[in-house]
């Protein structure tokens, strides 16, 4: 029986697009149904009914919600292309800077560095700067998070490569340089050379006015577009 995949996402967010490279990195054909998030789809109620929201991985009829989590089914279910290294501690040790990622380094940028100006700004700023430094640190003897082929931790991560511009250009302050970070600033440059990662890009002009957008909505200045 042929597989039948459907990922449910928007054109924006950082959390669909990992998905997007794992389904392409395993060689999975699927559908894209790009959902408007201000008129959210019956189908995505339907399938997120909980949360409400993207991405949402639909295989053979049964839905699976939040990136990581379609990442670790993704993993399991399909073998090609391993994100995941088979010795166990090395496994949960992937699965726990995955984690990372997302709690301390993508919410910390989108809802204290975007959001946030003054000194509370830069309070979080010195915050970010001390948890890249985890990063920098756990990239040493490595070409990828994943080691020689990218992996859960690099999907996890792999937004920095393109977004954390954009956010350095809105706020007018650099986060990573080559001084401080040389190792991830190596990371960013050969996570976005292959082909897969930066052909699925949004388009740069539309994510920087949406952030900006996101940016002003915080600070009581606009609303997001």
């Amino acid at each position: 029986m042929a597989e039948e995949v459907k990922l449910f996402r928007n054109w924006s967010s950082p959390y669909p697009l990992r998905v997007v490279w794992a389904l392409k990195l395993k060689g999975i054909e699927y559908e894209e149904v790009f959902e408007d998030l201000s008129n959210k789809s019956s189908l995505l109620l339907k399938y997120n009914p909980v949360y409400k929201k993207i991405p949402v991985l639909v295989h053979n009829g049964k839905p699976i919600c939040e990136s990581l989590l379609i990442l670790e089914y993704l993993e399991e279910t399909f073998k090609q292309y391993p994100l995941l290294p088979q010795n166990p501690h090395q496994r949960a040790t992937a699965r726990f800077w995955a984690n990372f990622a997302d709690e301390k380094i993508l919410q910390a940028m989108r809802f204290d560095v975007l959001s946030k100006q003054g000194r509370e700004q830069e309070e979080a700023i010195v915050s970010i700067k001390e948890k890249l430094k985890y990063l920098e640190e756990e990239l040493k003897g490595k070409k990828f998070f994943g080691g020689e082929s990218i992996g859960l931790v690099d999907l996890a991560l792999g937004w920095i490569a393109y977004y954390l511009n954009i956010i350095e250009e809105i706020i007018g302050v650099k986060l990573v340089d080559q001084e401080k970070f040389p190792l991830l600033m190596a990371w960013i440059q050969q996570f976005s050379n292959i082909p897969i990662i930066h052909e699925n890009w949004p388009p740069r002009d539309k994510l920087l006015d949406r952030y900006s957008g996101f940016r002003k909505a915080a600070l009581g200045e606009d609303t997001p577009k």
